[in-house]
């Protein structure tokens, strides 16, 4: 039947059909726990799997060598004087003596705090004069270190290697500390 013909019938039948529609049908089950763990225990695993790990992690990290202090600038000073010994042969004594005092001011600087990088070598001098942490032996192993160094770069001094291994063991003598070089 159609319920466009028949509107009243549809609104007379629908609710006898719930009432025997009713009996038929039956209460709704719980949902059925299928697993063979309980929860709990689920989150006790996965609680303690993750204390384990953190566990792990703290002991490598704890382990873990503390790193390294700093190189003093008197040790980094005599890696490069060595490094440059190597090259001693190889290099031209001019520029030799340009990277010997760069790395003689450069170890001054960070050593005594005396801005030897960005002086002349007669301002250096004029400092180092006033400056109370050196000795004058050291002051005077400078000097000479300076003027054998201006001497070459700048008046074109005809050096050999031996000069260049002179200018090496005074700077290292001075980091040093006024100590015989060894090279």
């Amino acid at each position: 039947m159609n319920s466009r013909y028949f509107p009243s019938l549809q609104y007379c039948l629908t609710p006898a059909l719930l009432v025997l529609g009713a009996e038929e049908f039956h209460d709704i089950a719980p949902p059925v726990d299928y697993s063979l763990i309980p929860p709990w225990l689920v989150f006790v695993i996965v609680f303690a799997a993750l204390s384990l790990v953190g566990v792990i992690l703290w002991l490598f990290a704890k382990r873990r060598k503390p790193p390294a202090p700093p190189k003093l600038p008197g040790d980094i000073a005599l890696e490069e004087l060595e490094r440059i010994s190597r090259e001693i042969e190889r290099m031209s004594p001019y520029l030799f003596s340009i990277r010997v005092s760069d790395i003689l001011r450069k170890y001054v600087t960070q050593q005594h705090g005396l801005p030897a990088t960005r002086q002349t070598s007669i301002e250096f001098l004029t400092a180092l004069a006033k400056a109370a942490s050196f000795s004058s032996e050291e002051k005077s192993l400078l000097e000479d270190f300076l003027n054998r160094c201006d001497l070459i770069k700048f008046a074109r001094y005809e050096a050999t290697t031996s000069d260049s291994e002179l200018l090496l063991q005074e700077a290292i003598r001075f980091v040093k500390g006024g100590q015989l070089a060894t090279v």
